[in-house]
């Protein structure tokens, strides 16, 4: 598959090289510029491309660029591009910032404060459906922490959506990855699987997600608004 990834920060540079690994043609842009990324396409065999290139040249995009940051991106950056496209966030909103998990502070966005899920917040700035998913998980764990079909110890990860086509795509990735899929509803329910929740960064089996995932409230919580 032609996967395109927007962003080379812990998560964008791990799956970067996690999927040009496992054998797709893997393009990577961030917002410096191809010649930024030399150093990676190098190690990968990945396309340091631009952001554009990117949008219009990829069946799955992967945006993976800190929330605030999603306001830089052009608005029409998805305008013409290629029926059936799959983009996917992995994004969550820390207005403060999280030293712990290496996130910057993304500043004030009224509509999520006022309770809109972050992802619903990202698919109306990018005119674009959106799948949400990487986004509970640490980076060094998508790196190692792929295992088998059926292993005990295999992590499962939460998929939001409601381009079912695209969450089946999506879903396919994740178990290529080495992960269990738990899907989590529409892109209306993806706040369970938002900072501060029970399945947030926790690496949890597939029954353990699922409870988590139940038990999860929409409550923000101080974690959620860490170094205020």
């Amino acid at each position: 598959m032609r996967i395109g990834i927007i962003g080379a920060g812990n998560i964008g540079g791990t799956l970067v090289r996690r999927l040009s690994a496992l054998g797709h043609e893997v393009a990577v842009a961030n917002s410096r510029g191809p010649e930024t990324l030399r150093e990676l396409a190098e190690e990968t065999g990945a396309k340091a491309s631009t952001i554009e290139q990117v949008a219009h040249e990829s069946e799955m995009v992967v945006v993976t660029i800190p929330e605030g940051r999603i306001r830089d991106l052009p608005r029409d950056l998805f305008v013409g591009a290629p029926k059936g496209l799959v983009v996917v966030d992995t994004g969550n909103y820390y207005p403060n910032g999280n030293a712990e998990y290496g996130r910057e502070a993304d500043g004030f966005i009224e509509e999520i404060e006022k309770g809109m899920p972050e992802s619903r917040w990202v698919e109306a700035q990018l005119k674009h459906a959106v799948i949400k998913v990487f986004n509970s998980i640490m980076a060094d764990d998508l790196m190692h922490r792929g295992r088998t079909k059926g292993d005990l110890t295999r992590v499962a990860l939460p998929v939001a959506g409601d381009d079912q086509a695209a969450k089946a795509a999506v879903i396919a990735i994740v178990d290529e990855l080495g992960f269990d899929a738990v899907d989590v509803g529409s892109l209306d329910e993806s706040w369970r699987q938002q900072p501060g929740t029970p399945v947030y960064v926790r690496n949890l089996n597939i029954e353990e997600l699922k409870r988590g995932l139940s038990k999860a409230n929409p409550e923000r919580t101080t974690e959620w608004r860490a170094e205020r």
